[in-house]
């Protein structure tokens, strides 16, 4: 009795179906779908920002290595 059964969650699909209808739940999953969507390109977009910055600081520091070894010879 503690848990659902596959008839109860048909049940519940058809009652959310009757309430919103199916054109209103194709609207929210293709709004959740582009959500996701956007989602992940604004990761690969961080990543590569802080990649990218990274590497700018790596050369920075790399190059204040150098001009600090060539001071002192």
């Amino acid at each position: 009795m503690g848990s659902m059964s596959i008839w109860h969650w048909l049940i519940v699909l058809v009652v959310i179906m009757l309430v919103f209808g199916t054109k209103k739940l194709r609207n929210i999953g293709s709004d959740l779908g582009g959500a996701v969507k956007g989602f992940k390109e604004g990761m690969k977009e961080g990543a590569a920002d802080t990649k990218s910055v990274t590497d700018d600081a790596a050369q920075q520091a790399a190059k204040t290595i150098d001009v600090q070894a060539r001071e002192k010879t």
